[in-house]
């Protein structure tokens, strides 16, 4: 797929181009400070040696990509480099839907190959239609990284280590940091539970959180420990977490704040329209723009950081506390980091639409194994899915991206459908009308809206209204989530 699509280019390719050529040309000490480029190096230490890796063998396709003032670069050679890159790196996300498919429940019954939960997870997983147009059309490594984090959820030390080492690659899984600790924390340093299933206090063993704490420390002093020692902490750590660049992203991520700035632009206009606000004294991009950079609200209370991370900690607790109780094996601690991925995205600063991706894929597993999560993994995903439409803007990119998910929808429909063997559908009858909805918006924000003369006045219109009809979709389907949390935990435990 990518070698087909070579003539498309996206932002992140100069993105990983730069920091190509920052990690290769640079030295170590100004890796978190060039500034050449406005695509300055915001991963961790441990993706930018990875940067560094890949710079020693993209030497031998284009040397001129590796400077830096060369900006925007794109000679053939250097897209087919960072093209096959991604497509190399993706063993590794190949090596974790395998052994994730090893581990799934197969139904009992002869079953034809096409059928099988593992074979129907395999190409779920595989033919993720997010994740191919995000890695191999746009241009990102998310399948390297969800690679360790599908590894991760695996026995405790090894999963400690791997999500240690995914941390340090892309700091956005810090989404899903406490479903990990909470759960490492109680199945493997708590040895023992009560008959109930509540955790024995006693049993507490300070040799195994020694030796969890020493593992994702000993990660994280060999990603960081360098800058460390040279006193660029603080810069680094700006880098990672720049809090300037505002709430949201453009409008693009459809979640909570995305409902929430549409209220506050309907009050603005409201107020303006019975003359209790003055549209002189409105900031210009809450009557006319999308939200990009430092953003203050016009009727609503403007949101800052910390209010969103208290939001996204209130968003995830009932999921932590719920493995705290009782973890419910590789399940519980599955439906926790789904829920905690699904939190932090709805309710986070700055969260990129692409983020979306965090929770799709682990539900993936819990859809093949369970009738009542396959619908809100139908839900979740098609949603989740379009909203990465406006990623691929251009007029070539459109069948591309049409026919994908149509492809990957179809799919998804028919296979799960067929293995929880019903002729209901496993959708609710106002679930379908609302996914039906996404023909109409696609056909208005696709089609209709470039020929119309809206286009020059209110360019954002397509995004915002991708942005808020899935927001509906995305925070009914983190509802749903919690409901079948409450279910779950009203079963008898899982032995």
């Amino acid at each position: 797929m990518s070698l087909l699509i070579c003539f498309i280019h996206s932002t992140d390719f100069e993105v990983h181009r730069n920091w190509l050529a920052i990690t290769h040309s640079l030295p170590v000490s100004r890796w978190y400070h060039e500034n050449t480029s406005e695509w300055t190096l915001d991963y961790p230490p441990l993706f930018a040696w990875f940067e560094f890796g890949l710079s020693h063998v993209a030497q031998h396709f284009d040397r001129n990509m590796l400077v830096v003032e060369n900006l925007n670069y794109t000679s053939p050679s250097t897209v087919l480099f960072q093209r096959l890159s991604v497509i190399f790196t993706d063993v590794v996300f190949i090596y974790a839907v395998r052994e994730c498919c090893r581990c799934v429940k197969e139904q009992k019954g002869s079953r034809d190959l096409l059928n099988r939960p593992s074979f129907i997870l395999a190409v779920l997983l595989l033919w993720n239609f997010g994740l191919l147009i995000v890695d191999h059309i746009h241009f990102q490594y998310n399948g390297f990284l969800f690679g360790f984090l599908l590894l991760s959820v695996a026995k405790h030390l090894k999963g400690a280590l791997l999500f240690s080492i995914l941390l340090n690659l892309k700091h956005i899984y810090l989404y899903v940091g406490p479903a990990y600790g909470i759960y490492l924390l109680r199945s493997y340093c708590f040895t023992q539970n009560n008959k109930d299933g509540s955790v024995r206090w006693s049993s507490f063993s300070l040799l195994r959180l020694l030796t969890l704490g020493s593992i994702v420390v000993s990660v994280c002093v060999l990603s960081i420990g360098p800058f460390i020692a040279m006193g660029q902490l603080p810069q680094v750590l700006s880098r990672l977490f720049p809090f300037k660049r505002g709430l949201c992203h453009a409008y693009w991520a459809p979640n909570i704040w995305a409902l929430y700035n549409v209220l506050d632009k309907v009050l603005a206009m409201l107020g303006v329209r019975l003359k209790l606000l003055n549209e002189a004294e409105l900031p210009r991009a809450s009557m006319t723009g999308g939200l990009v950079q430092e953003f203050e609200h016009s009727v609503l209370p403007s949101i800052s950081p910390p209010i969103t991370f208290i939001c996204t900690l209130l968003s995830i607790l009932p999921a932590v506390a719920s493995i705290w109780r009782r973890p419910r094996g590789a399940r519980g601690f599955l439906r926790c980091l789904v829920l905690c991925a699904l939190g932090s995205f709805m309710f986070g600063w700055h969260v990129h639409e692409k983020a979306i991706l965090i929770p799709v894929l682990p539900l993936s597993i819990l859809a093949v194994e369970s009738r009542e999560d396959a619908g809100i993994f139908l839900l979740l995903t098609t949603t989740g899915h379009y909203s990465l439409f406006p990623l691929l803007f251009t007029p070539a990119e459109l069948p591309i991206k049409v026919v994908l998910m149509l492809i990957f929808t179809i799919y998804s429909f028919t296979a799960l459908r067929k293995l929880h063997s019903g002729q209901l559908s496993l959708l609710h009858r106002l679930e379908v009308i609302y996914l039906l909805g996404l023909v109409a918006v696609a056909i208005a924000c696709e089609i209709v809206f470039p020929l119309s003369p809206w286009q020059q006045r209110f360019p954002f219109l397509p995004l915002l209204t991708t942005s808020v009809y899935c927001s509906v979709g995305v925070c009914y389907s983190f509802l749903r989530l919690y409901v079948s949390l409450l279910r779950e935990q009203e079963k008898p435990k899982q032995l």
